[in-house]
């Protein structure tokens, strides 16, 4: 019992002490405070300095900080979109070279200006092998395009339907593109008919005719 008397004796003493301390307290000068008052004075103030420094200064970096997340988001993402494209480069390549093999198949298809003429006598033989009759045979004016140019030929031929239909295949498997447009099939004489249509055929420009085209393309 002792014990407890003297323990609450001496906690209530200390706390007159500390009580002490807070009373008369000159605030003008601060620096005549007791030890307790003026640490308590400091920590307020640090509190107080750390509170505005965040509002005045660091919530700007808070901004930049958020910017530069959003910004890892979106480098994170272009980042797996070139890893698959790395993944896959190889089977990109090899699509590449199919597609450059064909297109250099479809390129020999194209006869240049000085196959031209044997390319007609193709179309005209084809239609004669079959036993037509040319009614008309007419190039007509040639349209340059970027890097090639094509020629329209107005045709008309006559003879027996499957004649008709098997010269329009021997055109469709010529060795050069040549395409049957704006066909229009109507009856003869004697179990004829007469077809009219429109071949096109394409050729590769000459370097001077691209050189041409480009001028054309920069003048306008």
């Amino acid at each position: 019992m002792a014990k407890k008397k003297e323990n609450s004796v001496s906690f209530s003493e200390r706390m007159e002490v500390v009580q002490r301390q807070f009373k008369n307290l000159d605030t003008k000068d601060p620096s005549l405070w007791p030890v307790l008052p003026r640490v308590l004075l400091c920590i307020f103030i640090a509190v107080v300095v750390a509170v505005i420094a965040w509002f005045a200064f660091l919530q700007d970096y808070q901004v930049q900080l958020d910017d530069e997340r959003n910004k890892e988001v979106v480098l994170r993402a272009d980042y797996q979109k070139k890893l698959v494209k790395a993944v896959s480069l190889d089977a990109l390549k090899k699509q590449r070279e199919q597609i450059q093999q064909y297109v250099i198949q479809l390129e020999k298809q194209l006869p240049s200006k000085a196959e031209m003429a044997a390319l007609l006598s193709d179309i005209n033989q084809s239609g004669l092998g079959r036993s037509l009759q040319f009614d008309l045979f007419r190039p007509g004016q040639v349209v340059a395009k970027d890097y090639y140019a094509e020629l329209p030929i107005s045709i008309r031929v006559t003879g027996r339907y499957h004649d008709i239909g098997a010269f329009a295949s021997d055109v469709a498997h010529l060795s050069r593109i040549v395409t049957l447009n704006n066909i229009t099939i109507t009856p003869g004489a004697r179990d004829a008919l007469t077809m009219d249509a429109t071949a096109r055929t394409f050729r590769y420009l000459d370097p001077e005719e691209i050189q041409a085209q480009k001028k054309a393309g920069g003048a306008k």
